[in-house]
């Protein structure tokens, strides 16, 4: 899959999320403006009827009580007399007190004019003995029971300087006319589910990335383990076909530089498979480490001593400081000594003209360090992530010379981790790359 194949569909995923989100807001929003305008249409049907309502209770109780100033022979006139204390009640003020039973008949009856068919009760105040002393509930949707009724009249502050009486309707209640409140759970639930939708999205560019990454790296892994493994392959049968001349044999000079190139050449090409059959190992978990009491100083002099003899003819510097007191672990010498060697062989690889390696260990938290440092070309910061990732190569620009399987440093990691250990890495373009590997002191 190209690069720019994968960025397209990379920019198409992200306009379809985007598109779903915004669509899942639009509609919502749409819906909470119909939801806002019906609710607000109820409030004013409600508003309208309570106003109608209202006014319907205001002319029946005005009337009922200039009937009963026409009943008492009252010349006096009654001004703003009806007051509406809550929406479910009213008082009335009168010049004097009334039969309870006259002022419920008049009750009934204008409020059966005015189309008014709820329960009420009614109390009448008389001043003279400052107390109620009549009240009643009477329902007009339904027969009239034993008079029992659970709903109760508020608590009337009556004015002392007259008389009143009260109408109270407890079916009634106040009209909410407050905006109605956002439904926090759908907004909750759209949000979960455009969360879950840019994840798994997230997830999905990561797994592509991920695959196209590890593409590369194999196909990268593939063509060197070809170079590295046709090259000997090559070497040792041009070889062979000299070996088998007759004439050969009348120069054992010759014979014996052949027979040595076929050796080195078969060695080179085992540690190439012996690399493959360790990263085998490795993918299956079925690494099993011989644990000994080892001298980890003894190992690093041992590789100081190997490279020296190996490469005694090229300009390598090695310099050892190993201070650790305490430098007899319990580890898998092969390894450990494979661990070394691969830093060692690292540091060569990407070095300049003259070569210098410093070897140093110490102590620390029960705990033994062992820094390798290169004055080589060291590595560039955006790669530091990866180089400990299978199959990944620094790239070395115009150098074309290094060569491997970009298995080595996948290789120190896994090993020190199964030691129960730690590796670093902290590099300098063009000045160098240090490695510190941290193992465990065992008892």
């Amino acid at each position: 899959m190209g690069r720019r194949l994968i960025l397209t569909l990379i920019l198409l995923a992200t306009i379809s999320v985007i598109g779903i989100v915004a669509t899942q807001i639009y509609w919502l929003d749409k819906a909470f403006e119909v939801q806002k305008s019906q609710y607000e249409l109820v409030k004013e049907q409600e508003a309208a009827e309570a106003k109608l309502f209202n006014d319907r209770v205001k002319i029946a109780l005005s009337k009922v009580a200039n009937e009963i100033l026409t009943i008492n022979n009252d010349p006096a006139e009654l001004f703003e007399a009806v007051k509406q204390i809550r929406p479910n009640y009213f008082t009335v003020a009168i010049n004097d007190t009334v039969h309870p039973y006259l002022l419920e008949s008049l009750l009934i009856t204008e409020f059966e004019r005015s189309n008014i068919g709820e329960n009420f009760e009614y109390g009448v105040y008389d001043c003279f003995t400052d107390s109620i002393v009549y009240g009643d509930y009477v329902p007009l949707t339904s027969e009239k029971t034993d008079g029992s009724h659970e709903a109760e009249a508020p608590q009337i502050k009556w004015d002392k300087d007259g008389h009143y009486f009260g109408v109270y309707f407890p079916d009634r209640k106040q009209v909410d006319l407050s905006p109605p409140a956002q439904q926090a759970s759908t907004w909750i639930f759209t949000a979960i589910i455009s969360l879950i939708v840019f994840i798994f999205f997230a997830f999905a560019i990561y797994l592509i990335l991920k695959q196209k990454r590890l593409g590369e790296m194999k196909t990268d892994f593939i063509n060197n383990m070809t170079h590295e493994l046709k090259t000997p392959i090559s070497t040792i049968g041009l070889s062979s076909e000299v070996l088998m001349r007759k004439e050969i044999g009348k120069d054992p000079e010759r014979l014996e530089m052949y027979a040595k190139l076929i050796f080195h050449e078969n060695q080179r090409l085992r540690s190439q498979v012996d690399k493959v059959l360790q990263l085998a190992t490795l993918d299956k978990d079925e690494l099993d480490l011989n644990l000994m009491p080892n001298d980890i100083h003894q190992i690093i002099e041992t590789a100081k001593h190997a490279l020296t003899l190996a490469r005694s003819e090229e300009n390598i510097e090695v310099n050892l400081s190993l201070q650790a007191d305490q430098h007899i672990l319990l580890c898998d010498s092969v390894h450990i000594a494979n661990v070394i060697n691969s830093l060692i062989d690292n540091a060569l690889k990407y070095s300049r003209d003259t070569v210098q390696i410093q070897i140093s260990s110490w102590n620390k938290n029960k705990s033994m360090f062992i820094k390798i440092s290169d004055n080589g070309i060291g590595i560039a910061k955006d790669a530091l992530p990866y180089i400990f990732d299978k199959f990944f190569r620094v790239h070395t620009g115009n150098r074309h010379d290094v060569k491997g399987f970009g298995l080595g440093l996948y290789y120190v990691k896994q090993m020190i981790e199964a030691h129960g250990g730690k590796v670093a890495v902290e590099s300098i373009p063009n000045e160098g790359t240090s490695f510190l590997l941290k193992l465990p002191i065992s008892n």
